[in-house]
């Protein structure tokens, strides 16, 4: 659809020939005054309004003064003959786009609105990101209602908007990093930068100069000046995952930036000073580590002003549901295919799964269930054996009724469904590994017969 332009001109001569050069590109509509153009506006939307200064009646800066009252603003661009410094600065106070003097150049003032809308696209572009960003990031972004991430919710709420240095702890997989982004997003330092470094990715003279830059020549490949992520992430907050995996040279370095907010590239002497809010996140026992001698003890206390426990996803039971639902939407609309349809049992199952690789991998296998299924129905058929607890033998299965505190009768219901889901609802296949008869499997499904998965 193309872009629609106005132009507001006492000169009827002046409206048509510019309306010849334009309409081939543009959807252009014409007024002979400013209360002519009122009117227009007040019916259509103007991606461009382009306006002659001095005109019987209101003059150009009125049509100026209403363009940006508008809910959807658009481009407004001054035309006179009577230009001047003086009048090019009140027209680009009023809110004007740029200004033009007549004759007007057709070729500049194409140039001028294909500019002027492409600049528009781009500050709608990074609004709408923005938006995007604070949705993605904010608290409600966070999906669950569990106790323990309630908890977890009011505890960054209330360390954001300081300055502190917040240390998160957590398992692989349990959303560090987007509990890290919610702080920064939530904090005055939100339209800074976000940078991240990953330790556990780098070697250690690779980490140092990633953080802290380096100049040219100050080892081998170094063959030019280079900022570093502290640098990057002035006026922001950088987080740094994995910092169990630094090295004793970069946590001197590290403790030292905590102490002064300062550091040196390597191999200059400068101090670099930067205003950056480091949190640090981990997968690891750090006070453990400090007993072993492998992290210092100054540099824990320095980072551990707010601990943050990430509790894991086998903890957030009432959760696994939500998050379920939540990633198997997003990625149907990214498939562009219909959601899949999730039936009782499977969730049965997959609420009692201890997910080692928590929201990672709960993430995994709705995308894997998206792709797969297509909008098609996931039953006990399709999950992996591992959501049953492996492939176990026939003696393993039954001891399994000595570790579940369930009754002796939903034991064996639960043990009969799993091995029949195991072999894919043969029969045969299901009394062999549960070690009976296949007299007595067929019996005990006359018993139980929902538990028959065929």
């Amino acid at each position: 659809m193309p872009a629609s332009v106005l132009i507001v001109d006492d000169e009827k001569h002046t409206r048509e020939g510019l309306m010849l050069a334009l309409e081939d590109e543009y959807d252009v509509y014409l007024a002979a005054d400013a209360d002519e153009a009122f009117r227009l506006m007040e019916s259509e939307h103007f991606d461009v309004i382009l306006t002659d200064l001095r005109m019987a009646g209101k003059s150009g800066m009125r049509v100026i003064d209403q363009a940006i009252t508008l809910r959807r603003a658009p481009v407004v661009i001054m035309m006179t003959a009577y230009g001047n410094v003086e009048t090019a600065v009140e027209a680009m106070k009023r809110g004007a786009y740029d200004f033009l003097t007549k004759p007007v150049n057709i070729e500049k003032l194409e140039i001028l609105i294909r500019r002027a809308l492409q600049n528009r696209q781009t500050e709608k572009q990074v609004v709408e990101l923005q938006e995007r960003l604070d949705q993605k990031f904010s608290f409600e972004g966070i999906v669950g209602q569990s106790r323990v991430l309630e908890e977890l919710i009011d505890k960054v709420k209330r360390v954001a908007p300081s300055r502190a240095s917040v240390l998160i702890e957590g398992e692989t997989g349990t959303g560090k990093e987007l509990i890290a982004q919610a702080i920064h997003q939530n904090s005055e330092r939100s339209r800074g930068p976000f940078v991240a470094v990953h330790a556990a990715a780098l070697s250690a003279n690779l980490l140092e100069s990633e953080l802290f830059g380096h100049e040219k020549g100050s080892f081998t490949g170094a063959i030019e000046r280079r900022m570093g992520r502290f640098e990057a992430a002035n006026g922001g907050t950088l987080f740094l995952d994995e910092i169990g995996e630094i090295d004793a040279s970069t946590q001197v370095k590290l403790l030292r930036f905590l102490e002064t907010r300062s550091f040196e590239r390597l191999g200059s002497v400068k101090a670099i000073t930067v205003d950056v809010r480091l949190v640090a996140a981990t997968n690891r026992d750090l006070s453990k580590m400090v007993a072993e001698g492998t992290f210092r003890e100054d540099l824990l206390y320095r980072l551990n002003v707010v601990r943050l426990m990430i509790p894991p996803l086998r903890e957030r039971g009432d959760d696994i549901v939500l998050l379920l639902n939540h990633y198997l939407l997003e990625f149907a609309r990214e498939n562009k295919v219909e959601p899949v349809r999730i039936t009782p049992p499977v969730i049965q199952i997959l609420k009692a799964y201890r997910w080692p690789g928590n929201i990672r991998e709960l993430r995994n296998f709705a995308e894997n269930a998206v792709v797969m299924k297509r909008g098609g129905e996931l039953t006990e058929y399709d999950l992996d054996p591992k959501f049953l607890g492996g492939a176990e033998e026939p003696d393993a299965l039954r001891s399994g009724l000595a570790r579940n505190p369930l009754s002796v009768e939903e034991n064996e219901k639960r043990l009969l469904r799993n091995a029949l889901v195991q072999v894919r609802g043969n029969r045969t296949q299901a009394a062999k590994l549960l070690g009976m008869s296949r007299r007595t499997l067929h019996r005990k499904l006359k018993q139980w017969p929902d538990l028959d998965v065929r």
